[in-house]
């Protein structure tokens, strides 16, 4: 997990505009949100994979299908597989969003930090 330390603006960029690093940090919150949006497909799939193998093995087992090697050694594989892949997802899905919470306080902060003149308001003729 990346840490986003706090700063003054003097140490943001030469100038002391945050901006760049804004920029920086909603890209980089993009790619943390398609990392987790990925994660949950393949969490989604690996339950299904684990769903399916553990159907096929109870069936196999109270004599609903023939007993079959390679039917029972497929069965066994998507459960297996499916909670490895589950696992690693999972894990992997809860530090994109410890790091995309860590950004979006950071870019808040440096939102902050930027100086923001009002415009004067104009009088249309019409």
């Amino acid at each position: 997990m990346r840490d986003f330390p706090t700063t003054d603006l003097s140490t943001v960029t030469g100038d002391g505009d945050p901006r760049g690093e804004i920029v920086r940090l909603e890209a980089r919150m993009e790619e943390l949100e398609a990392t987790i949006e990925s994660c949950r497909k393949f969490i989604l799939a690996s339950r299904v994979a684990m769903a399916v193998g553990g159907i096929l093995l109870t069936a196999i087992v109270f004599g609903a299908i023939r007993f079959d090697v390679g039917v029972m050694a497929a069965a066994v594989a998507a459960l297996l597989g499916g909670i490895v892949v589950w696992g690693s997802n999972r894990s992997t899905a809860k530090e994109a969003e410890a790091e995309l919470t860590a950004a979006e306080k950071r870019r808040s902060s440096l939102i902050g930090l930027l100086v923001l003149h009002p415009i004067a308001e104009r009088k249309w003729l019409h």
